[in-house]
């Protein structure tokens, strides 16, 4: 492993992905720079779970999203447990898929058939929130080393505050959005009911529980059709 070419690469990669315009940029670039700079890996993906339910976020090849649909079937694999936070580890790593495996062995035995030859999965994590997985495979057998699990483990660190940032960024953007429809919204109904402002922020709101719909939905409708629907 050439540390030299790797730090540069990983400055250049922070730079980068904080300049991302998205948080599905920002998961792109993240992928592709796994596969880039951590040496023997083919392919990269960031998995999240909600519940069972396994979210393939950003692979570079559809073999990223058959392995997750894999554990997500079988409910184990190094990635799902990654993504899981079980027992606070943080690194998961199948060297070598050819030989049996204790831990995860109905996964190891059908992902052969996948043409995975071994895998890492390192957790996306800050102090305040877990964020998924990132996993990576290589179609060789013991193609990742310890170097190349240092590798993905300092790409991982700083992929997640990226991640964070970026999708920090994007709940702003939408709270501003949300409020600035709202506004509009209470607007619309002044006008055409002569209220007030709290009395049109009542009446959304009141509308919203009865028709169980979210604030903001309720907003655009508003917004669309020029009023309140029935």
């Amino acid at each position: 492993m050439d540390w030299e070419a790797f730090a540069e690469h990983m400055a250049t990669m922070a730079r980068d992905l904080l300049a991302q315009v998205s948080v599905e940029a920002t998961l792109e670039r993240i992928s592709e720079y796994a596969v880039d700079i951590v040496d023997g890996c083919d392919a990269a993906g960031i998995l999240m779970l909600h519940g069972k339910r396994a979210e393939s976020l950003a692979p570079t090849d559809g073999l990223v999203v058959r392995s997750d649909r894999l554990q997500e079937r079988l409910g184990e694999g190094p990635c799902y447990d990654a993504a899981r936070r079980l027992g606070g580890e943080r690194v998961f790593r199948i060297r070598d898929f050819t030989q049996p495996e204790e831990r995860w062995p109905a996964f190891v035995c059908q992902a052969r058939d996948l043409g995975i030859g071994s895998m890492m999965g390192f957790l996306l994590y800050t102090e305040q929130e877990d964020l998924g997985a990132l996993n990576l495979y290589s179609a060789r057998p013991a193609a990742f080393t310890k170097a190349s699990e240092t590798a993905g483990w300092l790409l991982a660190s700083h992929a997640a505050v990226a991640f964070s940032s970026a999708r920090t960024a994007d709940q702003l953007q939408r709270a501003i959005e949300t409020r600035h429809t709202i506004g509009e919204a209470m607007g619309i109904l002044m006008e055409r009911l002569k209220i007030t402002e709290d009395d049109a922020f009542a009446l959304m709101r009141r509308v919203s529980q009865e028709r169980n719909v979210k604030l903001r939905d309720l907003a655009r409708q508003i917004c669309e059709s020029g009023g309140i629907d029935g």
